[in-house]
């Protein structure tokens, strides 16, 4: 059976700034990814591509159907699976997502995960307002399911999403295959493990207002606030914990605003009294992205990657979608093809070594370090 227990450690923190919130006049996205702390992320560049009409598409657990051309990305992702937890794409469109539960439960059978309609987007589509329309149409035919950690204990949840392109933003919340989202037009938002959308809903899925009501959680008369109708009544330790760290992050955006700099959404996430910058309960942020997104499309969008973890001890390094770039082999995992224990039946019933040559060179250095820290006498 799938977990849906939120007590399980498991949490993200995604943020952006949409002038005049930015100190320049650009959007900036920023992501967290905290995940299992040995878990390995990987950086990969996939070109632009086309594809024979019909095609199938094979993501973490299922294939979908090929559309005919796909956008060249970049994605930051656990190296085990298809999908990823953050990302760009060439036409400026960002994407990070975070795991969420609510009172609809947890799918138990494979469908995408929440990091693979993620990838979906990102390939998919040119704006932020496309890609949320993208996610929501695979939602609705595939549905969201299936282990999301590289383990044979089964754990499992639903998404939220943080999209933007170089002129807008969007949140897009889900549970099951219902769905929220709210358009950022100006300021700055964060999102962090919990239904953040209240009565402020620009789109939503059609059933979303009829389900509540034929389920008894909204009478159809007072005001819909879909965080309030949707969210989980007793709140558990871990969504009290993730509800902190979002007023934190909400905060940080506050004392900023105005004045936010890629610099500074760099500083939030390495933030470690806020747990933005985490390290708990054998979690840890992994991976971090900070992306700068031009309202002038004549200058190019540039995104920092960290590809591992721990942001306060690691350097974002610069990508910039242009003619010759090409995959870095250093942040590239080794593949185990058709043994791979994703692959293989049973799921996960062995373990493999899938550190890339940054991150093996990055725990060198941090033991280096922790190691010239230990006074002469000890």
């Amino acid at each position: 059976m799938a977990s849906s227990s939120p007590d399980s450690p498991c949490s993200c923190d995604c943020f952006v700034s949409v002038p005049p919130a930015s100190a320049i006049p650009a959007v900036i996205f920023a992501k967290n990814s905290d995940r299992p702390r040995d878990e390995v992320q990987e950086v990969v560049f996939v070109p632009a591509g086309t594809h024979t009409p019909g095609s199938r598409l094979q993501c973490t657990y299922i294939e979908v159907e090929q559309v005919s051309k796909t956008h060249a990305v970049i994605l930051s992702r656990p190296s085990w699976l298809w999908g990823a937890e953050m990302g760009a794409n060439e036409h400026g469109v960002c994407i990070g997502n975070e795991a969420v539960w609510t009172k609809e439960p947890v799918g138990e059978g494979e469908a995408l995960l929440g990091m693979d309609l993620l990838r979906l987007a990102l390939e998919r589509s040119s704006s932020a307002q496309e890609a949320l329309h993208v996610i929501t149409g695979l939602l609705e035919h595939y549905g969201q399911g299936g282990g999301c950690l590289e383990d044979a204990a089964p754990f499992s949840y639903h998404s939220t999403f943080l999209l933007a392109d170089r002129t807008e933003a969007w949140v897009l919340e889900t549970a099951g295959r219902l769905w929220a989202a709210q358009r950022i037009q100006e300021g700055a938002r964060n999102i962090s493990n919990q239904l953040s959308i209240g009565t402020d809903i620009s789109a939503q899925h059609p059933e979303l207002r009829t389900h509540a009501q034929a389920k008894g959680w909204w009478d159809g008369q007072g005001a819909f606030d879909f965080a309030q109708i949707f969210s989980l009544t007793q709140q558990p330790v871990r969504m009290e914990a993730a509800k902190a760290r979002f007023q934190a992050g909400r905060e940080l955006l506050r004392q900023w605003q105005g004045g936010i700099t890629a610099e500074v959404m760099m500083g939030i996430l390495r933030d470690k009294e806020s747990g933005i910058c985490m390290d708990s309960g054998g979690f840890r942020t992994t991976a971090s992205m900070v992306s700068v997104l031009p309202q002038d499309p004549t200058q190019p969008c540039v995104h920092f990657l960290t590809a591992t973890p721990d942001p306060s001890r690691s350097v974002f390094k610069p990508f910039i979608f242009g003619v010759g770039v090409a995959q870095a082999p250093q942040v590239l995992s080794p593949t185990f093809g058709a043994q791979d224990p994703v692959r293989t039946l049973p799921r996960f019933q062995t373990q493999v070594d899938r550190r890339h040559t940054l991150y093996r060179g990055h725990q060198a250095a941090l033991g280096l370090m922790e190691r010239d820290q230990v006074s002469p006498r000890e």
